[in-house]
């Protein structure tokens, strides 16, 4: 099986930015999110009961609009192949609801390249920023990847 590889630790440059693709959160995409993580609070899924709360409508789950936009930075293939592990999640701010209907992207900068003990892999830093439609970030914070170093390859002779 073939598939096109991803970009390699050295490939990275800090302050660069990825960018991704757009996607637009549907009312399946919160109710499918409720049945897998089992969180069913009335503000996800009772539009009655929401229309009462501060944002007068359902809103997507936290967790579910930053599981969206990580899946858009992986459709970026960056990672394919040459990610190692997701490694935490840093200062994660939830600033604004994210509501059925809007669109998403994400852009990714490099913050920080980092070495490591092991000579095969290192560890990236990306400022991570969700914006909606409107163009409003509505959350925010860094994200650790540990990523493959290009594979060395013995001299010829």
């Amino acid at each position: 099986m073939s598939f096109a590889m991803g970009r390699y630790f050295e490939d990275f440059h800090e302050g660069e930015e990825i960018r991704t693709l757009g996607r637009t959160v549907t009312e399946a995409d919160i109710v499918n999110f409720s049945g897998f993580s089992g969180d069913f609070n009335p503000l996800h899924t009772d539009a009655e009961y929401a229309a009462t709360q501060p944002f007068k409508a359902r809103i997507a789950h936290g967790m579910c609009g930053f599981s969206m936009a990580v899946g858009l930075l992986v459709r970026t293939n960056v990672f394919e192949g040459t990610i190692l592990a997701f490694f935490g999640i840093e200062n994660w701010r939830f600033k604004e609801p994210v509501m059925i209907g809007d669109t998403i992207h994400a852009i990714a900068k490099v913050a920080e390249k980092k070495e490591t003990s092991k000579l095969d892999r290192g560890l990236m830093i990306f400022d991570f920023n969700v914006i909606n439609q409107k163009g409003i970030s509505v959350m925010s914070g860094g994200l650790r990847c540990m990523m493959l170093r290009k594979p060395k390859h013995p001299s010829l002779g």
